[in-house]
């Protein structure tokens, strides 16, 4: 009789235990959805070849990758509140969120109203990113859904005849949270 109560009182706190540590973890997290839309433009298309999302903490000097839908994304499809995902749900810790930023490809493009195909140049953004500095914070057991607009009829500019480049105007609209 006295091992069965051992064992009772041991299988309990074992449980106790595993509950506890579980509930530790879900405390210290949260989670991240990030999705992206664009105002009317007076082109075609409007290509961006985006690569990451990452997520920048206060508390914290480096970038976080989040889990990113690469692919190229024509902006003009994102009008008239249509959205596209572009960073599904992940964990991450809770914390002030202080900068997001698009890394971005080289498979960027300008489509103009009579279908001619143009490059779209680049800055620095393929290697630094496009910067989004909003702060938001990772709440726990919440989910952030952060909606970017970003304005591809102010974020092309066309340099002489032929030759466009990104200078990218993005904000982020709202943020909710679930």
């Amino acid at each position: 009789m006295k091992t069965m109560i051992k064992m009772f009182v041991l299988t309990a706190i074992a449980i106790t235990m595993f509950i506890v540590g579980c509930t530790k973890d879900e405390l210290n997290n949260g989670k991240l959805k990030v999705r992206m839309t664009d105002a009317p433009a007076d082109f075609t298309e409007v290509n961006i070849d985006l690569k990451e999302v990452q997520v920048h903490y206060a508390n914290n000097n480096g970038w976080m990758t989040l889990n990113t839908n690469a692919g190229i994304y024509n902006l003009l499809d994102l009008q008239n509140d249509v959205s596209v995902v572009i960073a599904n749900p992940q964990n991450l810790p809770v914390g002030k969120i202080t900068q997001m930023r698009l890394i971005l490809g080289l498979q960027n493009s300008v489509t103009t109203t009579d279908s001619t195909i143009y490059p779209l140049k680049l800055s620095s953004q393929d290697e630094t990113g496009l910067k989004i500095v909003t702060p938001f914070n990772i709440l726990t057991n919440k989910t952030a859904e952060i909606l970017i607009d970003f304005d591809a009829e102010k974020s092309v500019v066309v340099e002489g005849d032929t030759s466009f480049r990104l200078k990218p105007v993005i904000k982020i609209k709202n943020v909710n949270y679930q």
